[in-house]
């Protein structure tokens, strides 16, 4: 078995704020899951087309009190292991730690097992949390039934703005929490890790300040387009010309899950991730 994979998260609400998000299944059925049961310490069950393998609940406790929860996940026949933690940060914010057992990234590469999906997902769960307590629209969850990926997603700046925020190199890195080298034109590099990773998307189309579009390859094209109204940019985002027997969902979780920085970028004043940098690990495919 591989390491536990990790990260860490700073979330801008109250510990006992943050613990009932996390143990309230009507909060639950908000930010992660379309289904969920708690009553803890015996039950914490979640379930659902927002869940792999949702088909029912697959999880049972293993331990529960005020600042952890552990839970044995079964997973394509295998039982894993995730566990969150919170710890106080002053009166007004959280840091939350979740490890996650049996994630391989070969899975994520090849397809071979639903647990490939298992990082991307929690950083998606994760970062809709914190849309949550922030009262922000939450970004769309990933549907393990449907091979249709598009959202949109609302952010109070200027359409210029957040194009250079998404075309520039430094800023993109910046706001993902990973190098991310672009080329912005027709037949330039988009590379996550950076020009030296050794591999690179191509963009294939591109609008100077309203579209621009990604193949990746096996995961298909990435495609975002802008329009703006009042001083907001709507941006819709979509993936598309994949296998569809092999959907790239976790490609596509990881894809999303930036997009909440790229918004809390432009909105938020004196803007810091919340991702802690020691402990994040890439998020996208």
């Amino acid at each position: 078995m591989t390491e536990p994979m990790t990260f860490a998260v700073r979330l801008g609400a109250p510990i006992a704020r943050v613990r009932r998000a996390l143990t309230d299944p009507a909060e639950l059925r908000v930010w992660l899951a379309e289904h969920a049961e708690v009553e803890l310490p015996e039950r914490y069950e979640f379930w659902g087309r927002y869940t792999p393998e949702g088909d029912a609940p697959h999880q049972r406790v293993l331990h529960a009190d005020d600042d952890r929860l552990r839970l044995a996940w079964l997973l394509d026949g295998v039982e894993t292991t995730t566990e969150i933690t919170l710890s106080a940060e002053g009166s007004d914010a959280t840091v939350l730690r979740l490890s996650q057992t049996h994630f391989d990234f070969n899975d994520v590469v090849n397809g071979t097992s639903i647990r490939g999906v298992l990082q991307t997902f929690w950083a998606l769960s994760v970062a809709n949390l914190e849309c949550h307590l922030a009262g922000q629209p939450l970004l769309p969850k990933v549907d393990f039934t449907s091979t249709d990926f598009r959202g949109e997603l609302v952010i109070a700046a200027p359409a210029d703005k957040v194009w250079e925020s998404l075309t520039d190199s430094e800023q993109a890195s910046a706001w993902f929490g990973y190098p991310i080298g672009i080329e912005p034109w027709v037949g330039g590099r988009y590379a996550m890790g950076g020009f030296d990773s050794g591999f690179a998307a191509k963009v294939v189309d591109l609008e100077p300040g309203r579209k621009m579009s990604v193949d990746w390859g096996a995961p298909g094209v990435t495609s975002w387009e802008l329009t703006e109204s009042e001083g907001k940019t709507r941006l819709t985002f979509v993936q598309s010309g994949f296998d569809e027997q092999n959907p790239p969902y976790a490609a596509w979780a990881g894809s999303v899950s930036g997009l909440a920085e790229l918004r809390r970028f432009h909105e938020v004043p004196g803007w810091q991730p919340i991702w802690l940098p020691e402990e994040t690990s890439a998020t996208a495919g």
